[in-house]
């Protein structure tokens, strides 16, 4: 064996092990994410029309029950070690990740951007929770992440509809 292969078969685990994460890392980055959603819309609330106020009061309470959710599950000590277990990291990891550092959406932000802002964020969550949920052993952690995946792919419908209705009725 020559340093060509030593260097190319630590980059090689480094890669592997670069392409794992444990569950424990994965539940405090979806933490961060749903807090920081919730955290967005609630200072967004304020600042958006009439019209879509009850929206976003609306994201923000299913972001805290998302929080709640992922909270809750990292905490219980029946699931320790299933929680130590290192899974794929998703392709989408970085993507998810970036969604944690928030626009800004100015003092007044149309209806138009919190919508487009929204179906991103659900859309990206969506997909990372569905390859999560794929990769998780079976078990309660398993079905959280299918459990919020269905629920982003629910979230991410209505806004689609409701952007549509706003867009081409001219509620913008």
């Amino acid at each position: 064996m020559n340093e060509r292969d030593t260097v190319e078969g630590s980059e090689g685990s480094r890669a592997k092990i670069a392409s794992k994460k444990s569950l424990r890392e994965i539940l405090e980055v979806a933490s961060l994410f749903e807090a920081s959603a919730r955290d967005f819309y609630s200072e967004l609330i304020p600042r958006v029309t009439k019209n879509f106020r009850w929206l976003v009061e609306e994201l923000a309470a299913e972001e805290q029950r998302h929080f709640d959710l992922l909270s809750g599950l990292a905490g219980r000590e029946d699931i320790a070690q299933q929680i130590c277990a290192e899974v794929r990291t998703p392709a989408t990891d970085g993507r998810f990740s970036d969604c944690i550092h928030l626009p800004d959406l100015g003092p007044r932000p149309d209806d138009q951007a919190v919508l487009q802002y929204a179906l991103g964020r659900e859309h990206i969550a969506m997909e990372h929770y569905r390859a999560l949920a794929e990769d998780a052993p079976p078990g309660p952690i398993r079905d959280l992440f299918e459990y919020l995946a269905n629920e982003e792919t629910q979230h991410k419908a209505e806004l689609e509809k409701l952007y549509y209705e706003t867009v081409h009725t001219g509620g913008v």
